[in-house]
C-alpha cells in the first residue's frame, strides 16, 4: 500500500498508545491524547480498514536461553518461492515472512516451542519441499529490541508525559516459568484472533470467570510468556521500505553493537545470532536514499562493524498475521 496523505499525527498517536496499551480503554487513550473516545474509535476503524491493523496476542518465551526462536533463510528457485513463503505463513509458529533477494529467498521468523516442534520444521518439512535450494537456521540468541517494544516508541509520536499516562502499569512479577499450559490455550487462541477482546468475550471463548481470565491474562503477560502487539503496514504513513540487515561485528563489539543498533530510529527488530553473521536487524526507512543515508551515517559508522549484508524485502507475505496475497 503506498503512503496515504489522509493520515495524521493524531492515528500515529493512537497507534503509539496501543504500542505502550494495547488493551487500554478508549476512553484512557482519548484523554491523554485531548479527542473524544469517538474520534479514537472512529480512526482505529479506519486504521483497521486502510493500514491493515491487527492487535494481537504473540506468545513469547521469556528465557534468554531458549531454543525456540530462530531466523530461516530459504533460498529457492524462483517458480517456487512465493508457494513456499505462503506455505510457511499459514504455519502458526512463523512471522515476518517476506522475499528478498530479487524473489529467490524467503526469510522467516519461527518459534518452535520443542525440541521436537523444531527438527518438524528444520529437519522435516521443509528439506522435502520442491524447489528448495539451500536452508540457513540462525538461532536468536539476544533481543536487542522488537517484541513488546515497537516501532513507534521511537518516533516521537507522543510526547514523553503523553507516553508515560499511557503505559500500562507494571505487572508484579509472577513466580515461576513463563508457561502457556494447555488449560490457557482457549484463552490464548482468542487473544491471537483478537487482542483487545473484552473480558465477557474472553470469559465466553474459555468458560472460565471474568475474573479468573483476567487473573490469568495478567500472569501470562507479567511472566513474559504473552504480549499483546501492533501489526499495521508502515506504507500507509510513508515508510515504505523494509531491509533486512545480517551484520558482523566483532566479538568483543557484539553487544555494544546491539545495543546501539536498539537506539537506531530505523530498527524495528534487531538480535544476536548464530552463523556466518552474528547480528540480524530489520529497518524500516522512507525510500531508496533513506535507507541509503542509514547505511552511510549511522549503520556504517558503528565501531566493530565488519561486514553489512543488506536485503530489502521485495514482497511481504506475512508479519504477525498471513493474508493471502492477491494479484
Amino acid at each position: 500500500m503506498e503512503s496515504n496523505a489522509g493520515y495524521d499525527v493524531i492515528d500515529l498517536r493512537i497507534l503509539h498508545a496501543l504500542e505502550l496499551d494495547a488493551r487500554a480503554p478508549f476512553s484512557r487513550i482519548a484523554t491523554v491524547l485531548g479527542v473524544s473516545d469517538q474520534t479514537v474509535a472512529r480512526r482505529l476503524r479506519r486504521l483497521r480498514a486502510e493500514a491493515g491493523l491487527r492487535i494481537v496476542a504473540v506468545r513469547c518465551a521469556a528465557a534468554e536461553d531458549s531454543l525456540d526462536h530462530w531466523l530461516l533463510r530459504v533460498r529457492c528457485a524462483p517458480e517456487g518461492a512465493m508457494a513456499i513463503a505462503e506455505a510457511l505463513a499459514k504455519r502458526p509458529d512463523t512471522a515476518w515472512i517476506g522475499l528478498t533477494s530479487g524473489g529467490t529467498e524467503v526469510m522467516c521468523m519461527a518459534n518452535a516451542r520443542t525440541r521436537g516442534h523444531t527438527d518438524d520444521l528444520l529437519l522435516g518439512r521443509l528439506p522435502r519441499t520442491p524447489h528448495i535450494v539451500d536452508i540457513r537456521a540462525h538461532q536468536l540468541l539476544h533481543r536487542f529490541y522488537g517484541g513488546p517494544s515497537g516501532w513507534l516508541h521511537k518516533s516521537g509520536a507522543l510526547t514523553a508525559e503523553q507516553a508515560a499516562a499511557l503505559t500500562a502499569a507494571p505487572l508484579p512479577d509472577h513466580p515461576g516459568p513463563a508457561v502457556i499450559s494447555a488449560e490457557d490455550e482457549a484463552l490464548v487462541a482468542a487473544l491471537e484472533e483478537d487482542g483487545r477482546a473484552t473480558y465477557p468475550e474472553l470469559q465466553k471463548a474459555t468458560g472460565r470467570s471474568e475474573s479468573a481470565v483476567k487473573r490469568r491474562l495478567a500472569q501470562l503477560v507479567a511472566s513474559g510468556a504473552l504480549y499483546i502487539d501492533v501489526e499495521f503496514n508502515s506504507g500507509y504513513f510513508g515508510f515504505r521500505n523494509h531491509t533486512m540487515f545480517c551484520i558482523t561485528a566483532a566479538p568483543r563489539a557484539l553487544h555494544a553493537v546491539g545495543e546501539a543498533l536498539a537506539t537506531h530510529p530505523e530498527i524495528a527488530y534487531a538480535a544476536a545470532t548464530t552463523g556466518s553473521s552474528n547480528l540480524m536487524a530489520v529497518t524500516i526507512t522512507r525510500d531508496t536514499g533513506h535507507l541509503y543515508r542509514y547505511l552511510n551515517e549511522s549503520l556504517g559508522r558503528l565501531e566493530g562493524v565488519e561486514h553489512v549484508e543488506s536485503m530489502p524485502f521485495l514482497r511481504h507475505v506475512k508479519q504477525l498475521t498471513y493474508r493471502p496475497f492477491r494479484g
